[in-house]
């Protein structure tokens, strides 16, 4: 199995987001339904070249009226994640938070808003200011918002 530099292979990585997904949803987000003291939503996007449904756990935090913010950090990788790419191809996703689904379309924030929702996501978890200095790309902050 061929290793990323600095975490888990491919197989595995895969492997252990199933798993977290399964066990986020059959425990109605008991169990996962928080990371580093900071609540977890379950994303799910389309995948871009399958057409298929791909479902991956996110920290976030609620803003605005009826929105929720999301980082595409991938851990300071100097690549988007995979979620992200589906995400900018296809806007329109589900998000599951406990046991409530909910349709969303997803926009990557920018400007003075990007700034003000970076601000609100490193307040609950100030290692996404980390993953920024690791990487040279900007990291995408992605706007939820209610169908």
């Amino acid at each position: 199995m061929a290793k990323r530099s600095g975490g888990l292979g491919r197989s595995a990585a895969r492997t252990f987001l199933r798993a977290a997904v399964w066990v986020y949803r059959r425990t109605g987000g008991r169990v996962g339904g928080k990371m580093f003291g900071v609540p977890v939503l379950l994303l799910t996007t389309t995948g871009r070249r399958s057409g298929r449904p791909w479902t991956v756990p996110l920290m976030y935090q609620p803003v605005d009226a009826d929105g929720w913010v999301l980082i595409a950090s991938n851990g300071g990788s100097p690549r988007h994640p995979a979620w992200w790419f589906n995400l900018r191809s296809n806007p329109d996703a589900a998000i599951q938070m406990g046991r409530e689904v909910i349709p969303v379309t997803g926009t990557e924030a920018t400007g003075e808003d990007r700034d003000r929702l970076w601000r609100v996501m490193t307040g609950v978890y100030p290692t996404y200011d980390q993953y920024q200095t690791k990487t040279s790309r900007t990291i995408p902050v992605v706007h939820l918002r209610r169908r």
